[in-house]
C-alpha cells in the first residue's frame, strides 16, 4: 500500500482512475469529462466511492462497479437520458450494464484495473 494516510491515498486513486476514463472518454470523441481539478464536487465523490468499494473487495467485477454507480445515481435522482446533461441529472449509461455500449463497459474495466494496481491488489 502507500505511505500516504488512507483519505488522501484514496483520492489518489480516484485522481487516477478519474484521468484515466478521461483521456479514454477523449480517444472516443466524448469530452464531457473535465479534468480532476475542475470537476464537481457530486462527480469526484461518485468516482471516490467508486474506489472505495473496490478497494473493500478487490474481486468486485465491473457489473458491481457499475450496479454501485447505478445505484448512487438513482438515489440523487439521476434518470436515463441519451445524453449526459449534470443539470437535468441525466446520462445515457442509467442501463444495466449488460445494457451499455462495449466501450462503457471497457470504461468500468479500467477503472477496476488502475485502481487495483496503484492500490497494489492482487489483479488475478
Amino acid at each position: 500500500m502507500s505511505m500516504l494516510p488512507p483519505d488522501e491515498f484514496e483520492e489518489y486513486l480516484a485522481k487516477a482512475a478519474h484521468e484515466v476514463n478521461r483521456v479514454f472518454c477523449l480517444v472516443q470523441g466524448d469530452n464531457s469529462q473535465v479534468p480532476w481539478d475542475q470537476a464537481p464536487e457530486w462527480q469526484r465523490q461518485s468516482v471516490a466511492h467508486g474506489v472505495r468499494a473496490i478497494l473493500d473487495d478487490p474481486s468486485q467485477p465491473p457489473e458491481a462497479s457499475h450496479e454501485g454507480w447505478l445505484k448512487e445515481k438513482v438515489a440523487d435522482g439521476w434518470v436515463y437520458g441519451q445524453v449526459k446533461d449534470a443539470a437535468a441529472k441525466k446520462h445515457p449509461c442509467m442501463v444495466p450494464y449488460d445494457k451499455l455500449p462495449v466501450e462503457q463497459q471497457a470504461k468500468d474495466h479500467l477503472f477496476g484495473i488502475v485502481v487495483r494496481a496503484l492500490a497494489g491488489l492482487d489483479l488475478a
